[in-house]
């Protein structure tokens, strides 16, 4: 009989009765439940960490950072509230810490009271690391410990990373500021340069104004001391006269009754002696009219020459906000000017207080001179006027008196002014030397105002001054200079995609050792007819071949239109499992004929072996030495690697050299099963009476 009716007719067995169809409904069904519900647990774990009940403490008191106030801990606990990780309730620590312990929250959060100010301390003096302080409990689950840890590092980061924006904005506005002031400065230096030249050129006017005025007070000085000169004469001469009218006022009174004899003698005499009044009057004229013209005029040039330093002193010295260097020596020639312009106001207020009785007495004098010279051609007949002179003559006496004491007074004021017309030129002669002292430090002053200024430009130059995109920018790049840009070729949807290379052939191995359990590995009939042991070897073989396919068939159904699984190669991964569900029952048969009931449980052990030396969940690299050095020998190492291509894509090399080695070991196992149908057609006394059955 061929392989593949007997092959035909070991399932036909299981439609002789509703217990043997329940039992192949049951090994067709059992891989699905092997693998789809491994998956369907396993599918999206991640996508699902909001419903795990999590402690949230947040105990921050916030801070006040440059008037700003600062709350870390409230920003943060709305960026976690709106994210999808964790199911977040915020209690006190003491329920937290309660919960953690007895497993109402798998793990808790807490923001200390100080985190805001500690986040914050970047920017003061005593910068201190900003704690989140998470409490986990192994006892509750270890997995969630290990996911919150790769959850709160992002946490962290995103706290940093906020901290540090703030942080260097606060940096890149003070740049800003420090610009801005810096170029406040350049401009106030480029104003402080203008003024200064401005100063450098009002120091040289004044400085040549002083020239001027050296050579004003000096004729000041020679005009006063002339008029103190002709003072003198105007005092002398007047004395004189006064003198002779007072003798002549004498004689008159005492010998009034006697003068008329005596006129009648000395008529001549007394005509010249009018003529000699008459002249010195007219001298004395003269030298009124002078004294009153200059007087004035020394008043006035000391009082501008006052002012004029007052003014200069007021401008360098008070209003501006750098005195100049000569401040010293242009207020002593200002007090010099003040007290020489004093002088020369006491010497006119002297004219002046004399000036109605140097009228009067240029009006006397004219008079004088008048009545002199009509005494003188009296003379002759005085005596018949004698009454009228001698009325006259007490006149002349008192007239002549006023004048010589005004003459008196006026030479000792003239005298004054002299002398502080002196002190003016010498004054003015050290307020002139100042000047130019002034002048030429105003002049170094600009000079280094100039360069102040284009310093000050040129820093404002170098001083950064950032916008707000720009400094967007920087802060963003430099709160975070390196970021993470990651490329996954082949990217996994989801974490039951990425577990289904490891979980199929599981299942589907499961579906040929089950199947194996109901179907016997050699024919039985084929064996007692003697058959050759190749046929019997597939005849054992292809019904359940057959089977792992309609596994297979109802598993990928089940896990694409159901679960949601999407392969990048669907029917590649299709006709690949076929080949993996021929092989694992070609090894499963090879077993259990081999090695009877014990190879099942060898098959047992191989799968154990296959699923922690395969790599399917962590690298093999990872695992113990004894599974590496295993790991290339056994079939499923290969089966994972090439599922993994097929279902997420990538290069088909290792799906190649997994269809190579599948087949290797399906004809390798085909094989051995042969040699062992040829080893059972020999019937002995442990197979009649086996030490084991199972």
């Amino acid at each position: 009989m061929r392989s593949p009716r007997l092959a035909a007719l070991e399932l036909r067995r299981f439609g002789r009765g509703r217990l043997p169809r329940a039992a192949l409904v049951a090994l067709l069904l059992l891989p699905l439940l092997y693998g789809a519900l491994y998956l369907w647990s396993f599918w999206d774990p991640y996508g699902r960490l909001d419903r795990i009940p999590v402690a949230l403490v947040n105990s921050d008191d916030g801070a006040s950072v440059a008037g700003r106030r600062v709350t870390v801990g409230d920003d943060l606990v709305k960026g976690l509230r709106r994210s999808d990780t964790f199911e977040w309730h915020e209690v006190s620590a003491a329920e937290a810490r309660r919960g953690v312990e007895d497993g109402t929250y798998y793990l808790s959060l807490t923001m200390p009271d100080d985190f805001s100010a500690r986040v914050a301390s970047s920017s003061g003096d005593s910068p201190k690391t900003g704690a989140l302080q998470v409490r986990t409990n192994d006892a509750n689950n270890y997995i969630v410990g290990q996911i919150s840890k790769t959850v709160f590092n992002e946490v962290r980061a995103a706290a940093s990373t906020k901290a540090s924006r703030s942080f260097l904005d606060r940096i890149f506005i003070s740049f800003s500021d420090i610009h801005g002031a810096t170029v406040k400065a350049a401009e106030g230096a480029d104003r402080l340069t203008s003024g200064i030249g401005k100063a450098e050129k009002g120091s040289k006017d004044l400085a040549d104004g002083l020239k001027e005025a050296k050579r004003g007070s000096g004729n000041l000085s020679s005009g006063l001391k002339k008029l103190h000169k002709g003072a003198g004469d105007l005092q002398d001469g007047a004395q004189q006269v006064a003198e002779g009218t007072q003798q002549l006022a004498d004689r008159v009174d005492d010998a009034a009754d006697q003068v008329r004899p005596f006129l009648k003698k000395n008529g001549r005499q007394i005509a010249d002696t009018a003529t000699l009044v008459a002249d010195s009057a007219g001298v004395i004229s003269d030298h009124l009219e002078t004294f009153v013209t200059t007087a004035p005029i020394a008043r006035s040039g000391t009082h501008k020459a006052s002012q004029t330093l007052d003014a200069v002193y007021a401008t360098r010295c008070v209003e501006q906000p750098l005195p100049d260097l000569a401040c010293g020596d242009l207020k002593k020639a200002k007090d010099a000017a003040a007290q020489t312009a004093r002088l020369a106001e006491d010497v006119n207020s002297v004219v002046q207080d004399y000036h109605g009785d140097m009228t009067a007495l240029q009006k006397d004098l004219t008079t004088l001179q008048r009545q002199a010279r009509a005494l003188a051609e009296a003379a002759p007949h005085l005596s018949d006027d004698l009454d009228d002179a001698v009325a006259e003559i007490n006149a002349l006496n008192k007239g002549a008196a006023a004048v010589a004491k005004g003459a008196g007074t006026l030479h000792t004021g003239l005298g004054t002014a002299a002398t502080g017309v002196v002190g003016l030129d010498a004054g003015v002669g050290e307020l002139k030397t100042g000047a130019i002292d002034l002048n030429g430090g105003m002049y170094k002053l600009g000079d280094g105002s100039g360069k102040l200024a284009g310093g000050l430009h040129d820093g404002a130059g170098k001083i950064p001054d950032y916008g707000r995109q720009d400094r967007d920018l920087r802060t963003q790049v430099m709160s975070d200079p390196v970021r993470l840009v990651s490329e996954d070729l082949h990217k996994a949807p989801n974490y039951g995609t990425g577990f289904a290379p490891y979980f199929i052939p599981l299942s589907l191995w499961v579906g040929a050792m089950v199947a194996y359990m109901l179907i016997p590995p050699l024919n039985r009939r084929a064996l007692a007819a003697g058959a050759p042991a190749w046929r019997i070897a597939l005849a054992g073989w292809l019904p359940v071949a057959a089977v792992g396919v309609l596994q297979t068939a109802a598993l990928m159904a089940v896990l694409h239109w159901a679960i949601g699984l999407r392969m990048a190669r669907a029917a590649g991964t299709i006709g690949f499992l076929f080949l993996m569900a021929a092989c694992f029952a070609a090894l499963v048969q090879w077993l259990n004929a081999r090695f009877g009931a014990a190879g099942r449980i060898l098959v047992l052990a191989l799968l154990m072996l296959q699923l922690t030396s395969a790599g399917g969940t962590y690298p093999v690299q990872t695992s113990p030495g004894f599974f590496n050095a295993i790991h290339p020998f056994l079939p499923m190492s290969y089966v994972v690697e090439a599922l993994r291509r097929l279902i997420t894509g990538g290069g088909l090399g290792a799906v190649w050299q997994a269809c190579a080695v599948l087949v290797a070991f399906t004809a390798g196992a085909l094989t051995l099963t042969t040699l062992s149908a040829r080893r059972r057609q020999m019937w002995t006394l442990d197979r009649l009476h086996p030490e084991l059955n199972l």
